[in-house]
């Protein structure tokens, strides 16, 4: 059987993978790079770069090729055959990674260079993936005794498991929810976008009338906009509870068992590595120093942040009582009336914003600007082989017409793909003796698609969310480092990846930028002066209670790892309660299982770790702050960011780049000035 996951080529043949390919391809290639680290220990006895460090990379590079489009459709375009078959092979690579960071040969061979003159010999990168390797050595157990590194061993395989099995779970659990209503008349309030995509939904289904789903487009224009009050209720409650306990869904996708065994085994593991709890463990692999100067800055940031936001909420409890008669201001109504109380005050409609952000308009725009801001040329590449006739594929080249990488575009939600917006890894950057491994990039959201009449127009918020993945995407493609460990993404501290991403949503405030992303999908007619006006005059509305949300996010996340007790097990919701109690002022209903589906932290990489957006929006503030006072497409200021942060990966420490780029450290004070709050 010939098989398109072992043959060579620049991209992955998405239309040849088949679910039978799957665990064949990653047999032959895990034994192909067991061999390569065996023949390597066996065949020297003073190890270089060259005859350890390069071949291994290699072989895992052919690896991850092969992984990185199983694990995308698995994401993308999900199906049984395929879920089996991905979940078959999880255990096998988490075995590998196991066994390659317990590796005692390996690991001396490691700190042998290290230790040498030829370790001075080379490049900053090439010694920070050595460091980086060593850390890891020490976080994969190399120091414990076999017993301990077998029990190691195996939480890992059951954490990676477990994983999957969650985002399975909430994937499940939303496709399974939809509501016919055959009556228009209960979805008074939705705009036309809305309905006819609605009506799209029932038709696809061979249905009559209009069919709202838990996919996030549909439930968001539901909860902003439905006059229905039962209606939001009964939307809210479906999606509050989705893969829990409670509710009328199927037992068999409750996340509550593989949350407290994830908790449970992430602490074991941490404790087993000398830690003392996975808070600290999840601490030692990026930039904030100890768990106790997270917690400090979260709780000072709401502390700041506090007052504003019952402000938030108290005057939005004033005009629903006013303009309402709502005196129970519950969960299903802040949306509605949040979006009631910004027409009314900034006569701001999100529908009439929208019609100014066609898709059409909106990803040219963003090339624009980013040719503008790093000098950078954007093309689009047609018949390219990919998972969905939804995706498209682009190059970017820089202003010497050197290609620099390319990139899927995936924009529209549909069944059996996950929710959310994200950016991965398809191909990393590396430099072989006779050419450059140009990296490839997923770029993956979650828009309304369009319909037969109108193309997709996006939210303000969706345009943001645009930008925020796009800035990923230039710091995987951007990278002009030449080894794999540290190029693009790789090897960033995890605290700061967030950096570009943030950063590239300030332009989606700017008039200028606006000019570029902006235009009526009927008329082409610019954003008009007095609508960007609202906008700008409506951006920080309820700042305050958005920043107070992330930020119980943040804290229950943090603290659940931090202050686990095995004898008390989770105590997911006692913790989630305690934190809400000091930070939130929107009260949550008591069936709400917030964290049976918050994918971030128990299926993502964000485990005691989402403190990280607001970390990393600390450094993308101050780093945008001086284009504020040079030029929002000040190239000098483009290239120097393009410089320091962008092409440089994960060479160097988040830190020190930063400081190269703003000539001192992150200062706090532009994202508060940023979000409206007072110092």
């Amino acid at each position: 059987m010939n098989n398109p996951l072992l043959e060579s080529s620049t991209l992955p043949q998405f239309s040849k993978i088949k679910p039978e390919h799957i665990t064949p391809a990653i047999d032959t290639l895990l034994a192909e790079a067991r061999a390569v680290v065996n023949q390597q220990l066996q065949a020297n006895s003073i190890y270089t770069w060259g005859n350890l460090i390069e071949p291994i990379e290699n072989s895992e590079d052919k690896l991850n090729k092969a992984w990185s489009p199983i694990s995308h459709m698995n994401s993308v375009v999900n199906t049984d055959e395929l879920r089996d078959a991905y979940n078959a092979c999880l255990s096998k690579l988490s075995e590998y990674s196991t066994e390659m960071g317990q590796n005692k040969a390996l690991y001396s061979a490691y700190k042998q260079i290290s230790e040498s003159n030829h370790y001075l010999s080379l490049d900053i990168a090439q010694q920070k993936i050595i460091t980086n390797a060593l850390r890891d050595f020490r976080l994969s157990g190399i120091g414990l005794d076999a017993d301990k590194q077998q029990r190691y061993k195996q939480i890992k395989q059951d954490l990676s498991r477990l994983s999957s099995k969650y985002e399975e779970n909430v994937l499940d659990a939303t496709n399974a929810w939809t509501q016919l209503i055959s009556d228009k008349n209960l979805l008074a309030g939705l705009p036309e976008t809305a309905l006819s995509q609605a009506k799209q939904t029932a038709e696809s289904q061979d249905q009559d009338g209009w069919m709202i789903t838990l996919q996030f487009p549909s439930y968001i224009a539901v909860m902003t906009y439905a006059d229905n009050r039962e209606l939001r209720k009964e939307h809210y409650t479906a999606f509050a509870t989705r893969a829990s306990d409670q509710g009328s869904q199927s037992e068999e996708w409750d996340n509550s068992q593989v949350m407290e065994e994830t908790l449970a085994l992430r602490h074991e593991v941490a404790q087993l590595l000398g830690f003392k709890n996975y808070a600290e463990y999840s601490i030692a692999t990026k930039m904030a120093e100890t768990p106790e100067k997270v917690t400090t800055f979260l709780e000072d940031l709401a502390d700041k942040s506090l007052n504003q936001a019952q402000q938030d909420f108290s005057d939005l409890k004033k005009f629903a009582q006013e303009h309402y008669d709502i005196t129970d201001v519950q969960a299903w109504d802040v949306s509605y009336l949040s979006e009631k109380m910004r027409q009314h005050f900034y006569q701001l409609s999100q529908e009439e914003v929208k019609t100014y952000f066609p898709e059409t308009r909106v990803i040219p725009g963003l090339f624009s600007v980013v040719e503008k801001l790093f000098g950078l040329n954007i093309i689009e590449i047609k018949d390219v082989d990919s998972w969905h006739t939804d995706a498209r594929f682009f190059e970017i080249k820089d202003e010497k017409d050197q290609l620099r990488g390319h990139f899927f575009l995936d924009l529209y939600a549909r069944e059996k793909k996950r929710g959310g917006a994200w950016m991965d890894d398809c191909v990393g950057r590396k430099k072989t003796a006779d050419s450059v491994q140009h990296p490839v990039a997923y770029l993956t959201c979650n828009f309304t698609p369009p319909t037969a009449d109108t193309p997709a127009l996006l939210t303000h918020d969706e345009v943001t969310t645009l930008f925020h993945e796009f800035g990923h995407g230039l710091q995987h493609m951007l990278t002009q480092i030449d080894h794999l460990g540290v190029s693009g993404i790789n090897g960033v501290e995890w605290d700061a990846v967030e950096l570009p991403s943030q950063f590239m949503e300030n332009w989606c405030w700017e008039k200028e930028a606006l000019a570029l992303i902006s235009g009526h999908y009927q008329t082409g007619e610019s954003l008009p002066n007095t609508l960007f006006q609202k906008m700008l005059d409506a951006k920080n509305f309820q700042s305050g209670m958005q920043m107070v949300r992330q930020l119980e996010f943040s804290l229950f996340d943090f603290k659940i790892h931090q202050q686990y007790n095995p004898a008390k097990g989770g105590q997911i919701y006692t913790t989630l309660n305690k934190i809400r109690e000091r930070v939130a002022v929107s009260k949550a209903p008591e069936f709400n299982r917030f964290a049976h589906s918050f994918s971030h932290i128990f299926a993502g990489g964000y485990a005691a770790g989402y403190y990280s957006y607001k970390w990393a929006e600390v450094l993308s503030s101050d780093a945008y702050s001086l284009f504020e006072e040079k030029g929002i497409f000040d190239q000098t200021t483009g290239k120097a960011f393009l410089h320091h942060i962008l092409e440089k990966g994960g060479s160097q420490e988040a830190m020190a780049l930063f400081i190269d780029f703003r000539g001192r450290e992150p200062q706090i004070d532009a994202l508060l000035r940023h979000n409206g709050i007072a110092a």
